[in-house]
């Protein structure tokens, strides 16, 4: 029995679609399968390749550029949120955390967890509510504030690099689209 030669092309019909088409994104390949599968709905595929492209650029950012650029100060992308949004609220830099929960993109569970933790590094710290003895404030110590603000030129540099492969002009077109989508599918769940 002859080996097959290593020049053979692999079928053209293998899970992952035509070998020549592997530099199309994961939404387009993805498509493509679909309209394979159930040409019926071949023509209603767009939203769905719009979706994975987000959603794959937003992994991609996040695993490529922003969390190695929290990880090289010790931090994860929550507690570095967490800490960027009492600095950004400006002095005296404290927020409670409902106020915490709203302004950054996690779940109030979560908000918990990373206050303890950054708790214990001593980036920030519980203090009492100036109006409501029940309540607590989460304020940012010394240290959190310093951290922060000398890690600022890095962070904003490592989005430059994040986002260098459009035009100024593209990115403002794709904010101000992005702004759009967000705004109209937050107005659709409204009840």
């Amino acid at each position: 029995m002859s080996k097959p030669s290593s020049r053979q092309t692999p079928p053209k019909d293998n899970l992952f679609g035509d070998p020549e088409d592997l530099l199309i994104d994961r939404a387009e390949r993805a498509r493509r399968q679909w309209q394979k599968e159930m040409p019926d709905y071949k023509d209603q595929l767009s939203p769905m390749v719009l979706l994975g492209r987000l959603n794959e650029a937003s992994q991609v950012m996040s695993r490529d550029y922003l969390a190695p650029s929290y990880a090289d100060i010790g931090l994860k992308t929550g507690e570095f949120d967490v800490l960027a949004t009492l600095v950004r609220s400006g002095p005296p830099y404290k927020l409670t955390p409902t106020e915490l929960y709203r302004t950054t993109m996690m779940s109030s569970g979560g908000m918990t967890a990373r206050v303890d933790k950054l708790e214990k590094a001593g980036l920030v710290e519980r203090c009492p509510h100036p109006e409501d003895r029940r309540a607590l404030t989460v304020c940012l110590t010394e240290k959190g504030l310093k951290l922060i603000k000398t890690k600022i030129p890095d962070y904003i540099a490592t989005q430059h690099a994040a986002i260098d492969g459009l035009s100024g002009e593209e990115q403002q077109q794709l904010s101000g689209l992005l702004e759009k989508l967000i705004r109209s599918a937050n107005e659709k769940k409204t009840p």
